[in-house]
């Protein structure tokens, strides 16, 4: 997994609540399109018409947002079924921290597995974002400072923001499910060594399969 420390990049305001993760990454695409090709057709049901060609009115449609990195939207963002991919799909559309003053609790923790920044802020604060977003069109960015907590426009406004402890290390060693298992391999070994003598016939019916 890519590690976050501080990244920098354009901010675009999507103004919708309750954004869940059909509409991010709808089930049908989950179906027919391979890991590598999901950021093609997240956000689809906003982003493409049902001829397919872009629809003009999505933010990220947008000439001077197609290449932003910084979703600053509504409550509730990624809602809905527990997805994974979703995340994915997120990141394979290049976004790598969203903004919201809320998320749904099984998509947020599946952002900190896939490299991604969610932040959650009170909806004034969030509400300013938009507004700096949208006034900037696009021409300056933003800076998110893992380490330190912070956000900060291109007019040097600084908003700090919370974040859990471990889940902020996890992000910044670039740590996902499986190297944080790794790490743990010694011990693992050690385990089945004891378990394989304590139980053999076990580990034989394993090895049969």
């Amino acid at each position: 997994m890519e590690a976050f420390r501080t990244h920098t990049g354009k901010a675009a305001a999507l103004r919708r609540d309750n954004v869940d993760t059909d509409i991010i990454i709808p089930m049908k695409d989950l179906l027919t399109r391979q890991l590598d090709q999901l950021g093609t057709v997240t956000f689809r049901p906003s982003r493409y018409r049902e001829d397919g060609s872009d629809d003009p009115g999505f933010i990220l449609n947008k000439p001077n947002f197609h290449d932003a990195t910084i979703l600053v939207t509504g409550r509730n963002f990624g809602s809905g079924s527990s997805r994974e991919l979703a995340v994915n799909a997120i990141a394979g559309m290049g976004l790598r921290v969203i903004i919201a003053p809320s998320f749904g609790d099984i998509f947020f923790g599946n952002c900190f597995k896939n490299g991604v920044l969610p932040i959650r802020l009170s909806e004034t604060k969030v509400s300013k974002l938009m507004d700096l977003a949208d006034a900037y069109d696009g021409a300056k960015e933003f800076t998110v400072d893992l380490p330190l907590q912070t956000i900060t426009t291109a007019d040097k406004k600084r908003i700090s923001f919370q974040i859990d402890a471990g889940l902020k290390q996890r992000l910044i060693n670039g740590d996902d499910d499986v190297s944080i298992t790794l790490k743990h391999q010694e011990a693992i070994r050690e385990y089945q060594a004891k378990d394989r003598a304590k139980r053999p016939w076990i580990w034989e019916t394993m090895s049969h399969e």
